[in-house]
């Protein structure tokens, strides 16, 4: 049975545009798609008919041969470079629909030219001290970059020659693979999806159309930054492929350990060593702040490990309307190397508390009671 006219097939005259064909194919895909009549051999006959018809005359070599030959002229059993008729999914029928709306080549549609992608997006580690993620500051930082290259302008090609349509996609930079029903379509394994081919490439930058070089960016770091957190630099990642947007570029912050304060989201936190006598006499000590250092007054009998908080002397966050607290942890330091004088005072004060009774070691009286407790 003779194959019918692709130009029929379509309803589009020999002389019609590339948009022209494209518009009556999607209207017919639409109409014959399998998924839109399940269990229909006749519809899905129709479907491939008009898919084949469509992926000739789009392929401007496929075309004119068929323009002069007919069938003949593209008929794989005849010499030619017939393309099959299967179909694929409902996406893939309508791969051009989405390529119009995104840019790009759709799911498994045609591409009218080599696909463009974003570029990668990059990370930057930046240490900083505590004091200055409380404070924030501004700073700049070296990252590499790719500059066109000076020597081709970016073509990639050697001064005086150009690139060349690539042979095995004819520019699209797509190909397809026909297996049975279903269509294939992967990057070009020969341009890698420019569409372009370099027979001469360009000495400085060998082809690549760009130098990589280090750039100097100027980065604000907010009050209250805290680690892990990201700054983003649009724009200032890889620069895409085929004319894509480029990347951005994240700035994560790493805070180096501080030798006085540990951070707890916006509190702070330090450990306060008093003297033994401070703590039982009571008074006035000093604590540092990342402000400078306050002065509070601790009760007598005070015990280590006991906890004083500083209202508003911790950081304030990136996304806090106030400041964090800071707490002071009291250590009571046991004094060393004393002196024969200074041992017998303590010896004489321990007789003298011993002899007081509990009312001095409430604690140590309170714990034996729960060991005596326990062993009986």
């Amino acid at each position: 049975m003779a194959k019918r006219d692709f130009y029929e097939i379509l309803g589009v005259a020999k002389n019609s545009s590339d948009d022209e064909i494209k518009k009556a194919y999607r209207k017919l895909a639409m109409k014959y798609h399998p998924d839109r009549n399940p269990d229909n051999k006749e519809a899905e006959e129709k479907f491939k008919e008009v898919k084949e018809a469509y992926e000739m005359l789009t392929n401007p070599e496929k075309r004119e041969a068929y323009d002069r030959y007919g069938h003949a002229g593209v008929d794989p059993n005849m010499g030619g470079g017939g393309g099959g008729a299967g179909f694929g999914g409902f996406g893939d029928a309508f791969g051009d629909i989405f390529g119009d709306i995104f840019g790009g080549g759709g799911r498994g549609g045609r591409s009218s030219g080599p696909q463009v992608y974003r570029g990668a997006d990059l990370r930057y580690n930046l240490e900083i001290t505590l004091e200055q993620a409380a404070h924030g500051f501004d700073t700049t930082i070296r990252v590499p970059s790719w500059d066109k290259c000076d020597t081709c302008h970016g073509s990639g090609a050697k001064p005086g020659t150009s690139p060349v349509t690539c042979n095995t996609c004819g520019g699209h930079g797509q190909v397809r693979m026909q297996q049975g029903f279903f269509s294939i379509q992967q990057t070009c394994p020969k341009c890698h999806g420019t569409g372009k081919i370099i027979p001469e490439p360009c000495p400085s930058c060998s082809g690549a159309g760009r130098i990589k070089r280090n750039k100097t960016l100027e980065v604000k770091i907010p009050v209250g930054i805290d680690s892990g957190m990201r700054i983003r630099s649009t724009g200032n990642g890889e620069p895409g492929t085929n004319g894509g947007p480029p990347g951005d570029l994240y700035v994560e912050i790493h805070i180096k350990p501080h030798s006085v304060f540990q951070r707890e989201g916006d509190d702070l936190h330090c450990e306060m060593p008093i003297s033994f006598a401070k703590a039982a006499l009571g008074g006035e000590i000093e604590v540092p702040t990342l402000d400078g250092k306050v002065s509070f007054t601790i009760p007598e009998g005070t015990q280590s490990g006991k906890t004083f908080r500083l209202k508003g002397k911790g950081i304030k966050g990136v996304r806090s309307g106030y400041p964090g607290d800071l707490f002071c942890h009291v250590a009571v330091e046991t004094p060393v190397k004393l002196t024969d004088k200074q041992k017998e005072l303590l010896r004489e004060f321990e007789r003298s508390t011993t002899e007081g009774g509990s009312k001095h070691s409430p604690q140590t009286k309170s714990f034996m009671d729960k060991v005596k407790d326990f062993f009986e």
